[in-house]
């Protein structure tokens, strides 16, 4: 069963939201100063938020409620985008080079000795539930929670 399925059949109030949460990590050598460079390349996060950054209709924000577009908007970094249907490579493009001036992406660094380690990045976002279901946002790598019945539920591929 799909997590879009689950959700309609929690039959939640319309302004609910949803906080979607994703994260990947990979080796790196911590040695070179170079891993974040190194997951930046090797995992999918950026590419994840930037898949539903792109999605027109949907209004995501950060957990503390801050529109990311506005953001980037704000910090005139999308400003060169030239209309070209590649929105979301652009975003990832941007997001990349901008990843230490933004918390859209948190980075941790687990060393193993002075030369090996493991980068993780991660991701957490809000989205009404009412654009996840209308749009049926494809969210099957994401873990998604939603307040329910006094508590938290989470849902996970």
């Amino acid at each position: 069963m799909s997590i879009i399925s689950r959700l309609q059949e929690l039959d939640l109030d319309s302004g609910a939201m949803a906080t979607l949460t994703y994260s990947d990590g990979t080796d790196v050598f911590v040695h070179n100063e170079s891993e974040v460079e190194t997951a930046l390349a090797e995992t999918d996060v950026v590419s994840q938020l930037c898949s539903l950054l792109a999605m027109p209709g949907v209004h995501i924000t950060t957990p503390y409620g801050d529109d990311i577009l506005d953001e980037l908007r704000g910090s005139d970094l999308l400003d060169d985008y030239e209309r070209d249907f590649t929105f979301e490579e652009y975003l990832n493009d941007v997001i990349t080079e901008s990843i230490y001036d933004f918390d859209f992406i948190e980075r941790s660094i687990e060393k193993y000795d002075y030369k090996r380690g493991f980068c993780t990045l991660s991701t957490e976002v809000r989205v009404p539930v009412a654009q996840i279901l209308e749009k049926e946002l494809y969210v099957g790598n994401w873990n998604v929670s939603v307040d329910f019945k006094g508590g938290t539920l989470t849902l996970s591929a």
